[in-house]
């Protein structure tokens, strides 16, 4: 899920960056607004989130040629600016949301999902729904229930979980996991792909010590063995 970063400030721009990266977002980096409209352009991309004082065009202008054309695309704010008549303007130009610097890791990110989340809703063309044992994943809105309970899915774990879905009884090997889901190639001693399952069973396993949605195939990679295999 690309999401398109803008901002002239190249620590911020590398921190945001980096947040959404390390997430399973794939950020793609503006510099000013000029250039933050040609790449919105060429990739279309999930989210925008844009600083407000920039050189060239500032995030205002953004947002209003962005709107020309899209109504959907979901736009944040990220900005140092506090005062309130900087709010309202970015609302009414279409803003879904306005974050002021500095902001926490957490709180960007729930922010970015929260947005998608309403996207989807207002859409209502999300991709379905499937379930794992007694899990069921909603994957455009980056989230899985079980019961009453809510539970919070990163872009590449709900990707993850969609694979294990998609090849159920089947073992699904390492290499397939990274190619598909981060989309770039590591090395086979690469611990990448167990330190997400790791943290992604601890999130949806109701035992992360018994695994029942993914198993270890030993020497091959992972499986969601279902009830019907």
């Amino acid at each position: 899920m690309k999401i398109l970063v803008a901002d002239d400030d190249p620590l911020t721009l590398e921190a945001v960056c980096t947040c959404l990266t390390d997430d399973g977002f794939t950020a793609i980096p503006a510099r000013h607004g000029a250039e933050a409209v040609e790449l919105w352009q060429q990739h279309r991309p999930a989210l925008l989130c844009l600083d407000i004082m920039m050189p060239k065009l500032d995030g205002y202008e953004v947002c209003r040629r962005v709107r020309v054309t899209d109504n959907s695309v979901p736009i944040l704010f990220l900005s140092a600016k506090n005062e309130e008549i900087d709010v309202v303007v970015g609302l009414e130009l279409g803003a879904d949301d306005f974050i002021r610097k500095p902001f926490g890791k957490r709180e960007l990110l729930a922010r970015v999902r929260s947005a998608l989340r309403r996207r989807v809703a207002r859409k209502g063309q999300a991709a379905p729904s499937f379930t794992l044992h007694d899990l069921t994943v909603f994957p455009d809105e980056l989230r899985a229930t079980r019961g009453t309970h809510s539970i919070e899915l990163t872009p590449r774990e709900a990707a993850m979980l969609r694979l294990l879905h998609e090849h159920a009884g089947c073992p699904v090997h390492r290499d397939t996991f990274l190619d598909r889901c981060w989309g770039l190639d590591y090395f086979p001693e690469s611990r990448t792909l167990d330190q997400h399952i790791a943290q992604l069973r601890r999130k949806i396993e109701p035992d992360p010590a018994a695994p029942v949605i993914i198993e270890t195939v030993r020497g091959i990679g992972y499986r969601y063995r279902s009830a019907e295999s």
